[in-house]
């Protein structure tokens, strides 16, 4: 039995950081239902790239695929009286509904947090936004950057203070800062409802949560405050440091060098011939530079495969740069059952695609395809006890499908 085996989600957002949300929940055993406009869907089904489709079913998108494993699909028509009635009338069977639209959105359909606790007192509702439910930003347009940007996480990205930042290489906000931090809030929530029986609104702030991410650089500014934020490129822990940095090998790879103590500077200079002296570590800015293009003359002696033998048995943080595509056959992963391949859509079921293991999830778990838009429509509502009459009226008014 998994630690969320009979709680139900209604999960009405769209793109990542709800379907995110929804993931973890579902890969803690909860069952996850979609609902989904009737006429477009979750928008993120079809975007590129795609895998093969057949008949009149299109090919899934590959992050949809890999978001949406193991739910089911229900259309409802949200902005038709019908659909809302109908969505009122599945509360009581749910224990969690998420949803992403901007603040004040479902108030102005009807269904706001006193409607939804009225036909379910103990329901927790976890709501997603850019800049959260109130204040000067609530229903100010955002993405990624944007909250990254405004969290002060953005300014630290980059090579040097003189370079502009980089943009991030995940959706940090909207994956770690949004789905992750709602996916914690929901799981207290649920405990909250189990002994008391009175429901939560969660307000989940995507550029909150991220900036959430810089508590430890926070707190570095409070005790010296003199001090600057990390920059870009030249504090410790983004790049400044010869013994925590990248370097490139013969072959035009990179391993990542994490030697930050002192046992593990000691024992990467005794595999690659150096003296050893602790003080270098704390050496200033430009014997940093210095020892860098040290560690990088003998780096691009060898290849990342060569280095990688030779480091297999030292404890000197020294790992290699993979690339995704090679993440997948990488020992640690393959080993630990990471990856394992998915029914990625019904209508293709010769095509499956690699699906992630996210911590949580048992390894071995089979895992069920993600929906085709509006598949479970009817057996979804029968489980909520509305007859055929009532879904074949849905279905005339084309409130679902």
């Amino acid at each position: 039995m998994q630690p969320l085996s009979g709680v139900r989600v209604l999960d009405l957002s769209r793109l990542l950081p709800g379907p995110y949300c929804t993931l973890v929940l579902s890969d803690l055993g909860a069952q996850v239902d979609k609902v989904e406009d009737p006429h477009v869907g979750d928008y993120l089904r079809l975007m590129p790239p795609t895998g093969p489709g057949s008949g009149e079913d299109p090919g899934l998108s590959g992050r949809f695929v890999a978001l949406n494993r193991d739910k089911r699909s229900l259309c409802l028509d949200l902005k038709h009286p019908e659909g809302r009635k109908a969505l009122l009338r599945l509360l009581p069977h749910y224990h969690v509904l998420v949803e992403s639209f901007r603040p004040g959105v479902l108030a102005r359909l009807g269904l706001g947090l006193e409607v939804l606790h009225a036909h379910n007192p103990a329901l927790v509702v976890c709501s997603i936004s850019g800049y959260g439910q109130d204040g000067p930003y609530r229903e100010r347009a955002g993405h990624d950057l944007n909250y990254a940007a405004l969290a002060g996480v953005l300014a630290m990205s980059g090579p040097s203070p003189q370079a502009p930042p980089h943009p991030l290489p995940i959706q940090l906000a909207d994956l770690g800062a949004g789905g992750l931090w709602a996916a914690v809030g929901i799981l207290a929530a649920l405990r909250k409802a189990e002994h008391t029986g009175e429901g939560s609104h969660l307000d989940i702030s995507m550029c909150e949560g991220t900036l959430s991410f810089l508590i430890p650089d926070f707190g570095n500014l409070e005790v010296q405050p003199e001090a600057a934020a990390p920059q870009r490129g030249s504090d410790l822990l983004t790049g400044g440091m010869a013994c925590y940095s990248v370097y490139r090998t013969s072959d035009d790879k990179f391993l990542a060098v994490a030697a930050l103590e002192p046992k593990f500077w000691a024992h990467l200079n005794h595999v690659l011939g150096r003296p050893i002296d602790p003080s270098e570590l704390l050496a200033p800015p430009d014997e940093q530079e210095r020892l860098r293009g040290e560690l990088q003359a003998i780096f691009l002696q060898k290849t990342r495969a060569e280095w990688e033998s030779i480091f297999a048995t030292t404890d000197a943080c020294v790992e290699p740069v993979l690339t995704p595509s090679e993440v997948r056959h990488h020992p640690l992963h393959r080993d630990r059952a990471v990856f394992f391949d998915g029914n990625p859509q019904s209508n293709s079921p010769s095509h499956p695609l690699p699906q992630v293991r996210t911590p949580l999830r048992p390894r071995n778990l089979p895992c069920g395809a993600p929906p085709t838009h509006g598949r479970d429509s009817q057996t979804i509502l029968r489980e909520a006890g509305f007859g055929q009459d009532d879904i074949d009226g849905l279905l005339k008014l084309s409130v679902t499908k």
